[in-house]
């Protein structure tokens, strides 16, 4: 069973950098779900929509703040179905839409699409209507463009997501001008969102993007023995905080990052960049976090530049996924990987188990960005980290209504406490918040490896790295400046998961 779960997530792997910007158009639409049609956020002449809720008909909020007295939710997707992962906008809204058939009754629309939305959904007595599903694509200004179609045109009260960096960024900031709306965040991983902004309405259930690497750096310098590093990364708040992580573990375990680059986000010729990085006999390794379908162009530009690659010479986060052998070869097996918001396929548990049970239970199949756009198994979807942190989002305003009893009075203050305090007991791990509304998570590390049997690269856990908070283990506050290009810190120092990580011995983890 777990050789065909390798063998079916290496196929959708295979074409995930390919394709991830397949959805789409270059109109900036929301889907209204309710009627299954598109509500522009452009007028017939090209410009903008900039109403306020007066302006557009919304109801007037009442003494307690809440717009029109909320007895229901109406909810509210933001999703990315155009840029660089515009491929996963089916996803994303299939996460959210799974917590909802599992925990609150909802009955999806259609057997084949997640975008038809759903029916159904009732916690505690309190309907969950779907209003509208905003159109992202990886941009602020589309974002806060999107999530004001939403709020102040739909009317909705509740928003899941977004998914990218600074869209989270943005919709944080936003929300500190919203307090009427409960804003729970999809996977959107730029540090910024919580740490700095702080809104109280805005909720993230998933770890920013230096979490998810905690444990790779500790990992190259101790078991590769790197000792010198080179990070190429998107330059954008989640390239930024994700090579920042990688940095903060590497250098505390005592090694030294000697360069860094940072093509834009959305660069398709790589070859220049990859220029700018120190020859393989020059460093003892190189760290990646080039996404979306700059991931293979990237280590392409790396092949035509630099000479074959070397996997022990080789690390990325979440995008450097089994998927690039297809294109470059067997010679990436060895490179470590860093963790997302789900663990890789070789773990399985009776809670992942039911939970990718449950996907495939819903729909009978689903186009998204693992599968290119192409009709494939839910689960494969669901047991992504783009769809499972929107599901587990989802799942946490699900189990805090049903904690109040559906109160949503005075602004949401009873669901925003619970929300506040609560655990998540999500497939993949417990997942709690800290002071700042962000969460705290269980990580892991992986590597590519061959497997002898198939020929195939597949991903392996080697650890898993427990319950890591925002602060990085006192790396970060509220006082650091958050992650740039230029304030990147190397410094050695004590993080409190270095050498307790729990090791995984064919997939099952040893604690």
């Amino acid at each position: 069973m777990k050789m065909k779960a390798h063998r079916r997530l290496l196929a959708a792997f295979a074409v995930l950098a390919l394709l991830a910007g397949a959805c789409g158009s270059d109109d900036a639409a929301s889907t209204d779900a309710t009627t299954d049609t598109s509500v522009a956020a452009e007028d017939s002449s090209g410009e903008s929509v900039d109403e306020t809720a007066e302006e557009s008909g919304a109801e007037p909020a009442d003494d307690a703040g809440n717009a029109g007295g909320d007895t229901s939710i109406r909810l509210g997707i933001m999703g990315e179905c155009e840029g660089p992962f515009g491929g996963f906008h089916e996803d994303t809204v299939a996460g959210t839409t799974l917590a909802l058939i599992n925990g609150a009754g909802a009955t999806s629309t259609s057997a084949t699409t997640a975008l038809d939305g759903f029916s159904g959904a009732n916690v505690a007595g309190v309907d969950i209507e779907l209003v509208g599903i905003g159109c992202g694509d990886d941009t602020a200004d589309r974002a806060i463009q999107e999530i004001r179609t939403l709020v102040e045109q739909q009317n909705a009260n509740v928003v899941i997501g977004p998914l990218s960096g600074d869209e989270g960024i943005a919709i944080a900031n936003y929300a500190l001008d919203h307090p009427e709306v409960t804003f729970i965040n999809g996977i959107a991983g730029a540090q910024d969102a919580t740490l700095h902004v702080q809104a109280p309405n805005f909720f993230r259930f998933n770890g920013d993007g230096a979490q998810w690497n905690a444990g790779v750096g500790d990992v190259a310098f101790r078991e590769g023995g790197w000792r010198t590093a080179a990070v190429i990364a998107d330059d954008y708040g989640f390239g930024w905080t994700s090579s920042a992580g990688f940095v903060a573990d590497f250098c505390a375990a005592g090694g030294d990052v000697v360069s860094y680059v940072y093509p834009p986000l959305g660069t398709t010729d790589y070859s220049s960049f990859v220029q700018q990085l120190p020859d393989p006999d020059e460093v003892d390794g190189y760290f990646w976090v080039v996404g979306g379908t700059g991931t293979n162009a990237a280590l392409e530009a790396f092949v035509n530049a630099k000479g074959d690659l070397d996997g022990s010479q080789h690390a990325g986060n979440l995008f450097f996924n089994p998927g690039i052998a297809a294109a470059l070869g067997n010679d990436i097996a060895g490179a470590y990987v860093g963790g997302f918001a789900s663990l890789p396929g070789d773990i399985v548990t009776p809670e992942i188990s039911a939970y990718l049970d449950s996907a495939d239970a819903a729909w009978e199949s689903l186009g998204g960005g693992l599968s290119g756009g192409e009709a494939d198994s839910p689960s494969v979807a669901l047991g992504f980290g783009f769809a499972y942190g929107y599901y587990v989002g989802t799942l946490a305003l699900v189990e805090a209504l049903d904690a109040v009893g559906g109160d949503l009075s005075d602004n949401h203050s009873a669901l925003r406490a619970e929300l506040s305090s609560m655990t998540v007991e999500a497939p993949y791990g417990s997942v709690s918040l800290d002071a700042n509304r962000q969460g705290i998570v269980d990580t892991f590390v992986a590597q590519l490896v061959l497997d002898e049997a198939s020929g195939e690269i597949v991903q392996q856990t080697v650890a898993i790295v427990p319950q890591v908070d925002q602060t990085f283990g006192g790396t970060y506050s509220a006082d650091t400046a958050p992650p740039e290009r230029d304030n990147t810190d190397c410094a050695e120092r004590s993080l409190p998961w270095h050498g307790n990580t729990i090791p995984v011995v064919d997939g099952v983890p040893q604690r």
